[in-house]
């Protein structure tokens, strides 16, 4: 039992950590679906309103993006959408990281240094993943039109 206890406490960590992490990356969606699933209790849609309001917008956020990225032909204006999605995964990612250095490193210096290549893991993650959201040129071309 002596050997679960601690094994325990870092599957746990590591679980939190995940959660964190892929927060920070979706960072746009779970804020505007946290602000609208809290609007919606506040108003008197209950626990259960409030947490289907807010899943259903943070779920449409991110299909909005999608769609964006798969139909906007202007290189310039997809950049654009993807930084409007990379932008507060950024902050996010520095933030969760700061916060966790702060628990473990006494030095500020080396606090905003972890934070900020925490910052920087989060957004080279959530670059990836909104540009692996992109339809490719030839994918393109062979979506319907009508």
């Amino acid at each position: 039992m002596i050997i679960f206890g601690p094994l325990l406490v870092l599957v746990g960590i590591g679980f939190f950590c995940w959660l964190l992490f892929t927060f920070a990356v979706f960072a746009l969606p779970f804020f505007v679906g946290m602000t609208i699933g809290t609007w919606a209790f506040h108003t008197g849609a209950g626990v259960l309103g409030g947490a289907a309001a807010g899943l259903m917008a943070g779920g449409v956020t991110n299909g909005i993006g999608q769609l964006a990225l798969a139909f906007v032909p202007w290189t310039w204006l997809r950049l654009l959408i993807i930084l409007l999605y990379v932008a507060p995964a950024t902050v996010a990612g520095y933030s969760a990281t700061h916060g966790i250095t702060q628990m473990a490193t006494s030095s500020p210096a080396w606090q905003t240094v972890f934070a900020v290549v925490g910052a920087v893991a989060v957004s080279i993650t959530a670059l990836v993943r909104f540009t692996g959201m992109a339809a490719d040129g030839p994918a393109r071309q062979r979506l319907a039109r009508g």
